[in-house]
């Protein structure tokens, strides 16, 4: 009995202690388990750390490139290390020049040449389909490597220059087929309106070829001409109204104080400024960018006489800036035949008849020669279009770019029965080498 009374004591102890944890159990919520931490993706095969300026697919040179972002709950799992070595000695860098900046610009000084060519048939039509296996270049006796060949379109910068000399016939037609020259250019071309009597004007400078502004301005531009005058040698209005045996008594009344005879004949002095406009057409020229085509477009007789410049000055310019010229020959010169004898100067006589052949010649241009207002319009196509589109060669000159000198070039095409027009050469300029 005693044994009994022990046991009992313990068991209600137990079954009490039982009911006070059950208690406490439903008067406090249950405890939930924490989520787990986020954890950052694999990086994916390939994928490097993003350098500005460098391409998205560059593969990582080194596993230390690879990007693993950090979370705020565990720091970011890195990838097992090398074993650390020594590194290499690097040169010690050399801080750049005063005044030019972290980053280094080098320059490379290339006596790189640019050769329009225009190949005619024997019928006097362009010639295309060539490539550049038929042509070769020789500078100087030199044939170079061709480096550059196309024949895409080239947009243009021509200058118009207009000669207001011309009889006034002739100006007249002139001034009726100045209204094709726009339908003649296309949109992406420029062009600027020159004329010039005694003395260059220029109308307007380079301006859009289907603008606006281009007709108004050649409509501007027209004039009535001139004709030759003829001499009065008696008369109340001769030079000496008195006469004695012919002779001019009085030296004061006679042009030159002299007393020359009456009979003689005085010619009035022609004046053609050619040299000078085509050299002020140049001078605008030559402020066009390079990847145009630089073209100087004529409507004259050719004659020249009273410039300020010389032919032989105006081509050197030409040449060293680039320059072709091209033109239509109007008047008396255009006459068949004629063109080609008044190319011949007579000593002592002033006037040249006909220049313009020199100027198309030396700097790979070509020129039309039109006796009515058709053709001169249809002169304005021709041109047009053989400026534009012409074989365009380039090559690496052999010569030092410190070298000054005149340049011959000659471009041959290994084709049966067809004439080559191109620039005879050229005179090294510091532009070209920018």
């Amino acid at each position: 009995m005693k044994v009994l009374r022990a046991i009992a004591p313990v068991g209600i102890l137990s079954i009490g202690l039982v009911l006070a944890s059950a208690v406490l159990a439903q008067q406090q919520p249950a405890s939930v388990p924490d989520a787990p931490t986020p954890q950052a993706p694999p990086p994916l095969p390939g994928a490097g750390a993003i350098t500005p300026g460098s391409g998205a697919g560059e593969a990582p040179t080194t596993p230390d490139s690879v990007f693993t972002p950090a979370t705020p709950d565990q720091p970011p799992e890195q990838p097992p290390q090398p074993a650390p070595t020594e590194p290499p000695q690097q040169p010690q860098a050399v801080p750049p020049e005063q005044g030019s900046g972290a980053v280094a610009t080098f320059r490379v000084q290339v006596n790189f040449v640019q050769v329009p060519v225009t190949v005619k048939d024997s019928k006097g039509n362009l010639v295309s389909g060539l490539t550049w296996r038929d042509f070769s270049v020789y500078e100087n006796n030199t044939r170079e490597p061709l480096r550059v060949f196309s024949v895409d379109p080239t947009p243009l910068s021509i200058a118009f220059v207009i000669d207001q000399t011309l009889p006034s016939n002739v100006m007249d037609e002139v001034n009726r087929s100045m209204g094709s020259i726009q339908g003649s250019l296309a949109p992406y071309d420029e062009a600027a309106v020159f004329t010039y009597t005694n003395g260059a004007k220029e109308w307007t400078g380079f301006t859009g070829a289907q603008s606006a502004r281009l007709p108004a301005v050649l409509s501007l531009a027209q004039a009535t001409g001139s004709d030759p005058s003829v001499p009065v040698t008696n008369g109340p209005f001769a030079a000496c109204n008195i006469s004695i045996n012919g002779n001019c008594p009085d030296p004061n009344l006679q042009p030159g104080k002299s007393t020359q005879s009456i009979g003689q004949l005085d010619m009035p002095k022609e004046i053609h400024t050619l040299n000078d406009a085509i050299l002020a057409a140049a001078k605008e020229l030559s402020t066009r960018p390079k990847e145009r085509r630089r073209i100087i477009f004529v409507i004259s007789d050719g004659k020249e006489y009273g410039s300020r410049a010389t032919a032989k000055e105006v081509v050197r310019y030409l040449e060293t800036n680039h320059i072709a010229v091209y033109a239509t020959l109007v008047g008396d010169t255009a006459h068949w035949g004629i063109e080609w004898v008044d190319r011949i100067h007579v000593p002592f006589t002033g006037v040249y008849d006909n220049i313009l052949y020199r100027y198309t010649v030396a700097t790979g241009g070509d020129y039309y020669a039109e006796g009515n207002i058709n053709g001169i319009e249809r002169s304005y196509a021709k041109i047009a279009t053989q400026a534009r589109d012409q074989y365009t060669l380039g090559y690496l000159s052999h010569e030092s770019i410190y070298d000054d000198k005149y340049r011959n070039v000659e471009v041959r095409v290994d084709r049966p029965n067809v004439t080559v027009i191109a620039p005879r050469g050229y005179w090294p300029s510091a532009q070209d080498y920018k």
